[in-house]
């Protein structure tokens, strides 16, 4: 599913949304097309995807025969990472058949997202369900969770409805960002912090979307540093949700730092492509992470 999202990634970054043509599954009327750059970073998203979609539908088939896994929440998981992901394929074949507005193309990424972030939480659950199954009765439970027995850990509620609040920030940041990449108009701020020198600039087509996106992401930024040091606060420094939410921040620092390098490298296409990858990357599992988060403390607070 990783892989997916940088195929997708690299398909955008060099403009070979129209590598194959208008042919779809086939490219350029061929099962294997003629080599050229275009064609070949398109046919390779497309080659990576089936492959995905086929990993997703066994992992789903496994998860809801197999008696050990067949629970509620892995099927959530298993279900939603398969939705999706059929979702996100027929999105993009609708993309290359039919041309498609930016404001189309900008949710194609925000479809993949939610499988990519549905896989991540199909692993967590089962990372944890695994590791429960190890312990030896409920005692073993409590001491990995620094409690005691007979001791409640409380999570007030609150809590889980400033995560959502956030979590749903966050993807409105996303969702823009992925419109001005399909827009090219990240250029349109050059410079950083400042754009174009400016600390406000003239708010006009692609720099006011461009600048809007800027102030979006430190916003997020100021809203994850709140929300860590209100779980913290509240819980303790030492729960899972503090962890957690120290992660996040993390993320999101370094989501705003590869913002600034891709204003760096937006002159130089070759290096672009890999900033823009890793800008890619860090917001995957900035999102992920905030979702986990989300989950965590809705089921602990119940």
């Amino acid at each position: 599913m990783f892989l997916v999202l940088i195929a997708g990634v690299l398909v955008t970054n060099t403009d070979s949304g129209r590598g194959c043509g208008t042919d779809w599954p086939l490219c350029n009327g061929r099962f294997v097309p003629a080599y050229t750059v275009e064609s070949f970073v398109e046919y390779t998203h497309r080659l990576t995807s089936g492959l995905v979609g086929l990993l997703v539908g066994a992992t789903f088939l496994a998860t809801l025969l197999w008696k050990p896994a067949k629970q509620k929440e892995n099927l959530l998981y298993a279900g939603g990472a398969l939705l999706f992901t059929v979702m996100q394929a027929v999105l993009g074949a609708m993309a290359v058949v039919w041309e498609q507005s930016s404001l189309v193309l900008a949710l194609h990424f925000g479809i993949s997202l939610f499988a990519f972030t549905c896989t991540w939480l199909l692993y967590s659950v089962a990372k944890r369900q695994s590791f429960h199954t190890g312990q030896i009765g409920v005692k073993a439970a409590f001491s990995q969770a620094s409690i005691q027995p007979g001791q409640l850990l409380t999570v007030p509620k609150a809590i889980f409805r400033s995560i959502v609040a956030v979590l749903v920030y966050c993807y409105g940041v996303v969702y823009l960002g992925a419109y001005i990449r399909h827009t090219s108009s990240g250029g349109a701020c050059e410079g950083w912090p400042l754009c174009n020198g400016e600390l406000v600039p003239e708010l006009s087509g692609s720099t006011a979307a461009a600048f809007a996106h800027r102030i979006a992401a430190l916003l997020l930024l100021v809203l994850i540093v709140v929300l860590t040091v209100y779980v913290r606060r509240s819980i303790g420094k030492q729960s899972e949700l503090a962890s957690l939410a120290n992660k996040t921040l993390f993320l999101v620092i370094l989501q705003v730092l590869s913002g600034g390098l891709l204003s760096f490298t937006l002159s130089n296409e070759d290096v672009y492509i890999f900033t823009g990858l890793l800008h890619t990357v860090i917001i995957s599992a900035l999102f992920s992470m905030l979702v986990l988060l989300a989950i965590r403390a809705r089921q602990l607070s119940r």
